[in-house]
Protein backbone atom coordinates (compact mmCIF):
# COMPACT_ATOMS: atom_id res chain seq x y z
CA UNK A 1 0.00 0.00 0.00
CA UNK A 2 1.01 3.13 -0.84
CA UNK A 3 2.04 6.14 1.68
CA UNK A 4 -1.10 8.26 -0.42
CA UNK A 5 -3.50 5.39 0.17
CA UNK A 6 -2.39 4.99 3.75
CA UNK A 7 -3.13 8.31 5.03
CA UNK A 8 -6.74 8.33 3.21
CA UNK A 9 -7.31 5.33 4.85
CA UNK A 10 -6.60 5.98 8.33
CA UNK A 11 -8.60 7.53 10.66
CA UNK A 12 -8.17 10.72 12.44
CA UNK A 13 -10.24 12.78 14.50
CA UNK A 14 -11.08 15.32 11.79
CA UNK A 15 -13.18 12.18 10.44
CA UNK A 16 -15.96 12.71 12.93
CA UNK A 17 -16.51 8.82 13.75
CA UNK A 18 -18.06 8.26 17.22
CA UNK A 19 -18.80 5.14 18.94
CA UNK A 20 -21.11 4.09 21.76
CA UNK A 21 -19.99 2.95 25.03
CA UNK A 22 -22.34 0.32 24.09
CA UNK A 23 -20.95 -0.61 20.84
CA UNK A 24 -17.46 -1.72 21.68
CA UNK A 25 -18.22 -2.49 25.30
CA UNK A 26 -20.80 -4.90 23.79
CA UNK A 27 -20.52 -8.68 25.08
CA UNK A 28 -21.53 -10.72 23.40
CA UNK A 29 -24.18 -11.66 24.98
CA UNK A 30 -27.70 -12.33 22.80
CA UNK A 31 -30.87 -13.33 23.64
CA UNK A 32 -30.31 -17.23 23.13
CA UNK A 33 -26.36 -16.65 25.16
CA UNK A 34 -24.48 -15.42 27.63
CA UNK A 35 -21.38 -13.12 27.08
CA UNK A 36 -18.43 -14.05 25.54
CA UNK A 37 -16.09 -11.15 26.03
CA UNK A 38 -15.19 -9.46 29.17
CA UNK A 39 -16.51 -5.99 30.38
CA UNK A 40 -14.32 -3.88 29.54
CA UNK A 41 -14.41 -0.30 31.62
CA UNK A 42 -15.44 3.15 30.15
CA UNK A 43 -12.26 4.61 30.59
CA UNK A 44 -10.91 1.54 28.92
CA UNK A 45 -12.59 2.28 26.09
CA UNK A 46 -11.65 5.64 26.03
CA UNK A 47 -8.41 4.99 26.03
CA UNK A 48 -8.78 2.41 23.01
CA UNK A 49 -10.84 4.36 20.82
CA UNK A 50 -8.83 7.19 20.77
CA UNK A 51 -5.92 5.21 19.75
CA UNK A 52 -7.67 4.45 16.61
CA UNK A 53 -8.43 7.64 15.70
CA UNK A 54 -11.99 8.09 16.73
CA UNK A 55 -13.43 11.41 17.19
CA UNK A 56 -16.39 10.83 20.12
CA UNK A 57 -17.90 8.59 22.11
CA UNK A 58 -21.48 8.26 22.62
CA UNK A 59 -22.96 6.79 25.59
CA UNK A 60 -26.88 5.64 27.29
CA UNK A 61 -27.04 7.06 30.75
CA UNK A 62 -26.60 3.23 32.50
CA UNK A 63 -23.78 2.19 29.96
CA UNK A 64 -21.62 4.29 32.13
CA UNK A 65 -23.60 5.28 35.55
CA UNK A 66 -25.53 1.56 36.64
CA UNK A 67 -29.61 2.40 37.21
CA UNK A 68 -28.70 1.32 40.94
CA UNK A 69 -25.28 3.45 41.54
CA UNK A 70 -25.67 5.85 44.75
CA UNK A 71 -24.76 9.18 44.29
CA UNK A 72 -21.27 8.45 45.12
CA UNK A 73 -20.76 5.75 43.03
CA UNK A 74 -21.59 7.80 40.15
CA UNK A 75 -19.83 11.11 40.91
CA UNK A 76 -16.80 8.60 40.91
CA UNK A 77 -17.67 6.86 37.68
CA UNK A 78 -18.30 10.25 36.07
CA UNK A 79 -14.97 11.57 37.18
CA UNK A 80 -13.14 8.87 35.96
CA UNK A 81 -15.00 8.90 32.58
CA UNK A 82 -13.96 12.52 32.53
CA UNK A 83 -10.39 12.00 33.20
CA UNK A 84 -9.95 9.88 30.55
CA UNK A 85 -11.86 12.37 28.01
CA UNK A 86 -9.31 15.04 29.28
CA UNK A 87 -6.30 12.67 28.39
CA UNK A 88 -7.17 11.33 25.47
CA UNK A 89 -9.09 14.73 24.08
CA UNK A 90 -12.45 12.42 23.14
CA UNK A 91 -15.57 13.99 22.57
CA UNK A 92 -19.26 13.32 23.52
CA UNK A 93 -20.95 14.12 21.01
CA UNK A 94 -24.73 12.57 21.65
CA UNK A 95 -26.40 11.25 24.93
CA UNK A 96 -29.55 9.21 25.51
CA UNK A 97 -31.19 7.44 27.95
CA UNK A 98 -31.84 3.90 28.46
CA UNK A 99 -35.68 3.33 28.76
CA UNK A 100 -35.92 -0.04 27.17
CA UNK A 101 -33.62 -2.61 29.43
CA UNK A 102 -35.34 -1.77 32.86
CA UNK A 103 -38.95 -3.77 33.73
CA UNK A 104 -40.64 -0.52 34.57
CA UNK A 105 -40.52 0.60 30.86
CA UNK A 106 -42.05 -3.04 29.48
CA UNK A 107 -44.65 -1.35 28.32
CA UNK A 108 -43.63 1.86 27.14
CA UNK A 109 -41.56 4.91 28.99
CA UNK A 110 -43.43 7.95 27.35
CA UNK A 111 -46.26 6.49 26.07
CA UNK A 112 -47.13 3.93 28.96
CA UNK A 113 -50.51 3.55 30.41
CA UNK A 114 -49.55 4.09 33.93
CA UNK A 115 -49.12 7.84 34.75
CA UNK A 116 -46.14 6.60 37.33
CA UNK A 117 -44.03 5.12 34.46
CA UNK A 118 -44.25 8.59 32.26
CA UNK A 119 -43.63 10.47 35.12
CA UNK A 120 -40.34 8.43 36.22
CA UNK A 121 -38.78 8.38 32.62
CA UNK A 122 -38.84 12.01 32.57
CA UNK A 123 -37.22 12.31 36.34
CA UNK A 124 -34.98 9.61 34.57
CA UNK A 125 -34.12 11.31 31.24
CA UNK A 126 -33.69 14.93 33.37
CA UNK A 127 -31.23 13.17 34.68
CA UNK A 128 -28.95 11.46 32.09
CA UNK A 129 -29.82 14.83 30.22
CA UNK A 130 -27.78 16.20 32.98
CA UNK A 131 -24.99 14.38 32.91
CA UNK A 132 -24.80 14.19 29.10
CA UNK A 133 -24.33 17.99 29.33
CA UNK A 134 -21.46 17.36 31.70
CA UNK A 135 -19.89 15.32 29.44
CA UNK A 136 -20.24 18.07 26.39
CA UNK A 137 -22.73 16.40 24.50
CA UNK A 138 -24.42 18.68 22.51
CA UNK A 139 -27.25 16.03 20.72
CA UNK A 140 -29.80 13.99 22.43
CA UNK A 141 -30.79 10.78 20.97
CA UNK A 142 -34.51 9.70 22.11
CA UNK A 143 -35.13 5.81 20.39
CA UNK A 144 -38.67 4.64 21.84
CA UNK A 145 -37.86 1.11 22.01
CA UNK A 146 -40.58 0.28 24.01
CA UNK A 147 -42.98 2.73 22.73
CA UNK A 148 -45.61 0.31 21.00
CA UNK A 149 -47.69 -2.27 22.15
CA UNK A 150 -48.46 -6.02 21.44
CA UNK A 151 -52.37 -5.46 21.63
CA UNK A 152 -53.94 -2.41 20.92
CA UNK A 153 -56.97 -3.80 23.38
CA UNK A 154 -56.04 -1.13 25.69
CA UNK A 155 -57.01 1.48 23.39
CA UNK A 156 -54.61 3.95 23.78
CA UNK A 157 -52.81 4.64 20.29
CA UNK A 158 -54.13 8.49 20.43
CA UNK A 159 -53.44 9.01 23.94
CA UNK A 160 -49.86 7.27 23.70
CA UNK A 161 -49.51 10.15 20.68
CA UNK A 162 -50.14 12.84 23.01
CA UNK A 163 -47.86 11.77 25.87
CA UNK A 164 -45.30 11.22 23.94
CA UNK A 165 -45.59 14.84 22.62
CA UNK A 166 -45.77 15.71 26.20
CA UNK A 167 -42.65 14.09 27.30
CA UNK A 168 -40.84 16.34 24.27
CA UNK A 169 -42.35 19.65 24.73
CA UNK A 170 -41.64 19.18 28.46
CA UNK A 171 -37.95 17.95 28.25
CA UNK A 172 -37.14 20.53 25.31
CA UNK A 173 -38.29 23.21 27.66
CA UNK A 174 -36.00 21.44 30.58
CA UNK A 175 -33.39 22.09 28.50
CA UNK A 176 -34.18 25.34 27.41
CA UNK A 177 -34.25 26.26 31.08
CA UNK A 178 -30.96 24.66 31.67
CA UNK A 179 -29.30 26.75 29.64
CA UNK A 180 -27.96 22.82 27.58
CA UNK A 181 -28.90 23.98 24.36
CA UNK A 182 -29.44 20.51 23.09
CA UNK A 183 -30.86 19.15 19.60
CA UNK A 184 -32.78 16.69 20.05
CA UNK A 185 -33.03 13.50 17.49
CA UNK A 186 -35.82 11.05 17.11
CA UNK A 187 -34.60 7.37 16.06
CA UNK A 188 -37.22 5.65 14.04
CA UNK A 189 -37.52 1.55 13.66
CA UNK A 190 -40.07 -0.26 12.20
CA UNK A 191 -40.05 -3.47 14.27
CA UNK A 192 -38.44 -4.63 17.37
CA UNK A 193 -38.36 -5.45 20.26
CA UNK A 194 -42.27 -4.47 20.84
CA UNK A 195 -44.64 -6.07 18.83
CA UNK A 196 -45.39 -2.71 16.53
CA UNK A 197 -43.47 -0.04 17.82
CA UNK A 198 -44.70 3.99 17.48
CA UNK A 199 -43.15 6.25 14.64
CA UNK A 200 -41.07 3.22 12.80
CA UNK A 201 -40.17 5.54 10.05
CA UNK A 202 -38.40 8.39 9.27
CA UNK A 203 -41.35 9.75 7.77
CA UNK A 204 -43.40 9.33 10.82
CA UNK A 205 -40.71 11.08 12.67
CA UNK A 206 -41.00 14.31 10.11
CA UNK A 207 -44.88 14.18 10.17
CA UNK A 208 -45.01 14.04 14.08
CA UNK A 209 -41.94 16.58 14.53
CA UNK A 210 -44.08 19.99 13.50
CA UNK A 211 -46.22 18.78 16.27
CA UNK A 212 -44.20 19.73 18.54
CA UNK A 213 -44.21 23.08 20.61
CA UNK A 214 -40.28 23.31 19.36
CA UNK A 215 -39.95 21.95 16.09
CA UNK A 216 -36.87 24.05 15.16
CA UNK A 217 -35.13 21.45 17.93
CA UNK A 218 -35.90 18.59 16.83
CA UNK A 219 -34.76 16.50 14.04
CA UNK A 220 -34.32 12.53 13.35
CA UNK A 221 -31.67 10.05 13.77
CA UNK A 222 -31.97 7.24 11.19
CA UNK A 223 -30.02 3.85 11.40
CA UNK A 224 -28.97 1.80 8.21
CA UNK A 225 -30.00 -1.44 10.17
CA UNK A 226 -33.62 -0.35 11.20
CA UNK A 227 -34.50 0.57 7.62
CA UNK A 228 -32.21 -2.80 6.60
CA UNK A 229 -34.29 -5.38 8.47
CA UNK A 230 -37.63 -4.28 7.40
CA UNK A 231 -36.51 -4.31 3.04
CA UNK A 232 -36.69 -0.39 3.46
CA UNK A 233 -34.03 1.69 0.94
CA UNK A 234 -32.31 3.35 3.89
CA UNK A 235 -30.34 6.10 1.55
CA UNK A 236 -33.50 7.15 0.40
CA UNK A 237 -34.71 7.48 3.92
CA UNK A 238 -31.43 9.76 4.74
CA UNK A 239 -32.37 11.40 1.37
CA UNK A 240 -36.02 12.78 2.93
CA UNK A 241 -34.48 13.84 5.95
CA UNK A 242 -31.61 15.95 5.13
CA UNK A 243 -34.22 17.87 2.10
CA UNK A 244 -36.15 18.39 5.38
CA UNK A 245 -33.38 19.54 7.27
CA UNK A 246 -33.71 17.03 10.06
CA UNK A 247 -30.53 15.64 10.05
CA UNK A 248 -29.31 15.82 13.31
CA UNK A 249 -26.97 12.64 13.73
CA UNK A 250 -27.01 9.14 12.38
CA UNK A 251 -26.56 5.90 12.87
CA UNK A 252 -23.93 3.65 10.97
CA UNK A 253 -24.01 -0.37 10.92
CA UNK A 254 -25.11 -2.84 8.70
CA UNK A 255 -27.69 -5.69 8.48
CA UNK A 256 -29.41 -8.51 6.73
CA UNK A 257 -32.58 -8.11 5.24
CA UNK A 258 -35.10 -9.72 7.10
CA UNK A 259 -33.20 -10.52 10.77
CA UNK A 260 -33.26 -9.60 13.90
CA UNK A 261 -31.54 -6.27 14.35
CA UNK A 262 -27.74 -7.41 13.73
CA UNK A 263 -25.62 -3.96 13.96
CA UNK A 264 -23.34 -5.60 11.85
CA UNK A 265 -19.95 -4.43 11.11
CA UNK A 266 -20.44 -1.14 9.01
CA UNK A 267 -20.36 -2.17 4.64
CA UNK A 268 -20.20 -5.58 6.55
CA UNK A 269 -23.50 -6.94 3.84
CA UNK A 270 -24.75 -4.18 1.91
CA UNK A 271 -21.70 -2.71 0.40
CA UNK A 272 -23.45 -0.95 -2.68
CA UNK A 273 -26.00 0.78 -0.40
CA UNK A 274 -23.26 1.92 2.06
CA UNK A 275 -21.54 3.12 -1.09
CA UNK A 276 -24.52 5.39 -2.05
CA UNK A 277 -24.82 6.51 1.79
CA UNK A 278 -21.04 7.72 2.09
CA UNK A 279 -21.94 9.61 -1.49
CA UNK A 280 -24.89 11.32 0.31
CA UNK A 281 -23.48 12.09 3.19
CA UNK A 282 -20.43 14.09 1.70
CA UNK A 283 -22.02 15.34 -1.43
CA UNK A 284 -24.54 17.09 1.02
CA UNK A 285 -22.01 18.19 3.13
CA UNK A 286 -23.10 17.09 6.41
CA UNK A 287 -20.87 18.05 9.49
CA UNK A 288 -22.04 16.22 12.16
CA UNK A 289 -20.39 13.03 13.48
CA UNK A 290 -20.97 9.00 11.44
CA UNK A 291 -21.67 7.31 14.28
CA UNK A 292 -21.31 3.32 14.28
CA UNK A 293 -24.11 1.76 16.10
CA UNK A 294 -22.92 -1.45 15.71
CA UNK A 295 -20.77 -4.50 17.52
CA UNK A 296 -18.41 -6.86 17.01
CA UNK A 297 -19.58 -10.57 16.54
CA UNK A 298 -20.81 -12.88 19.25
CA UNK A 299 -17.53 -14.97 18.10
CA UNK A 300 -14.76 -12.64 18.96
CA UNK A 301 -12.36 -11.84 21.81
CA UNK A 302 -11.04 -8.43 22.91
CA UNK A 303 -9.02 -8.44 19.55
CA UNK A 304 -11.91 -8.61 17.47
CA UNK A 305 -13.66 -5.74 19.29
CA UNK A 306 -11.05 -3.64 17.85
CA UNK A 307 -10.46 -5.31 14.50
CA UNK A 308 -14.75 -4.70 14.53
CA UNK A 309 -13.89 -0.69 14.95
CA UNK A 310 -11.30 -0.25 12.75
CA UNK A 311 -13.00 -1.90 10.27
CA UNK A 312 -16.06 0.25 10.43
CA UNK A 313 -13.81 3.00 10.02
CA UNK A 314 -11.56 1.94 7.56
CA UNK A 315 -14.58 1.11 5.26
CA UNK A 316 -16.19 4.52 5.50
CA UNK A 317 -13.01 5.84 4.26
CA UNK A 318 -12.49 3.52 1.43
CA UNK A 319 -15.92 4.05 0.58
CA UNK A 320 -15.14 8.26 0.35
CA UNK A 321 -12.47 7.30 -1.56
CA UNK A 322 -14.48 6.13 -4.09
CA UNK A 323 -17.16 8.53 -3.75
CA UNK A 324 -14.25 11.09 -4.91
CA UNK A 325 -12.93 8.50 -8.01
CA UNK A 326 -16.95 8.14 -8.98
CA UNK A 327 -17.10 12.04 -8.79
CA UNK A 328 -14.00 12.29 -11.46
CA UNK A 329 -14.27 9.30 -13.60
CA UNK A 330 -15.23 10.60 -16.96
CA UNK A 331 -16.78 7.75 -18.52
CA UNK A 332 -19.63 8.15 -14.75
CA UNK A 333 -19.91 11.79 -15.55
CA UNK A 334 -20.31 11.41 -19.36
CA UNK A 335 -23.15 8.73 -18.51
CA UNK A 336 -24.57 10.71 -15.62
CA UNK A 337 -24.77 13.87 -18.06
CA UNK A 338 -26.52 11.16 -21.02
CA UNK A 339 -28.89 10.38 -17.72
CA UNK A 340 -29.78 13.71 -16.82
CA UNK A 341 -31.93 15.70 -19.44
CA UNK A 342 -32.16 19.11 -18.98
CA UNK A 343 -34.23 21.95 -20.94
CA UNK A 344 -33.73 25.74 -19.84
CA UNK A 345 -36.79 26.43 -21.50
CA UNK A 346 -39.38 23.47 -20.15
CA UNK A 347 -37.17 24.57 -16.62
CA UNK A 348 -38.35 27.59 -16.61
CA UNK A 349 -42.03 26.71 -17.36
CA UNK A 350 -42.26 24.11 -14.64
CA UNK A 351 -40.37 26.09 -12.20
CA UNK A 352 -42.74 28.00 -10.29
CA UNK A 353 -46.70 28.66 -11.31
CA UNK A 354 -47.77 31.09 -13.40
CA UNK A 355 -50.79 31.82 -15.43
CA UNK A 356 -48.97 32.27 -18.43
CA UNK A 357 -46.90 29.78 -17.76
CA UNK A 358 -49.54 27.18 -17.12
CA UNK A 359 -51.13 28.08 -20.56
CA UNK A 360 -47.48 27.46 -22.36
CA UNK A 361 -46.89 24.19 -21.06
CA UNK A 362 -50.55 23.24 -21.89
CA UNK A 363 -49.62 24.05 -25.19
CA UNK A 364 -46.49 22.75 -25.68
CA UNK A 365 -46.05 19.90 -28.25
CA UNK A 366 -44.37 16.54 -27.00
CA UNK A 367 -43.41 13.36 -28.46
CA UNK A 368 -44.74 10.81 -26.47
CA UNK A 369 -43.46 7.95 -28.51
CA UNK A 370 -39.70 8.91 -28.42
CA UNK A 371 -39.85 9.64 -24.79
CA UNK A 372 -41.05 6.12 -24.35
CA UNK A 373 -38.31 4.54 -26.72
CA UNK A 374 -35.49 6.31 -24.66
CA UNK A 375 -33.17 4.04 -22.59
CA UNK A 376 -31.53 5.94 -19.81
CA UNK A 377 -28.47 3.78 -19.60
CA UNK A 378 -28.85 2.94 -16.26
CA UNK A 379 -27.53 -0.56 -16.50
CA UNK A 380 -24.36 1.13 -18.43
CA UNK A 381 -24.34 3.17 -15.06
CA UNK A 382 -24.76 0.51 -12.64
CA UNK A 383 -22.38 -1.68 -14.10
CA UNK A 384 -19.89 1.12 -14.08
CA UNK A 385 -20.72 2.10 -9.97
CA UNK A 386 -20.00 -2.13 -9.54
CA UNK A 387 -16.34 -2.16 -11.56
CA UNK A 388 -15.37 1.00 -9.24
CA UNK A 389 -16.53 -0.80 -6.58
CA UNK A 390 -14.89 -3.71 -7.31
CA UNK A 391 -11.07 -1.93 -8.14
CA UNK A 392 -10.97 -2.28 -11.49
CA UNK A 393 -11.65 1.34 -12.25
CA UNK A 394 -9.87 4.44 -10.99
Amino acid sequence: MTNAAHDVLSPTPDDRFTFGLWTVGQTGRDPFGEPTRAALSAPYLVRQLAGLGAYGVNLHDNDLVPIDATARQRDHLVRDFQQALNDTGLKVPMATTNLFSDPAFKDGAFTSADARVRAYALQKTMHSMDLGHELGAETYVFWGGREGSEVDAGGKLLDALAWFRDSLNFLAAYSEAQGYGYRFALEPKPNEPRGDIFFPTAGSMLGFIPTLERPDLFGVNPEFAHDTMAGLNFTHAVAQIIDAGKLFHIDLNDQKMGRFDQDLRFGAENIKTAFFLVKLLEDSGYGGPRHFDAHALRTEDEAGVWAFARGCMRTYLLLKEKVRKFNEDPEIQAALAAYRVEDAELAELTGRFSPERARALKERAFDREALGRRGPGLEQLDQLTMELLLGVRG
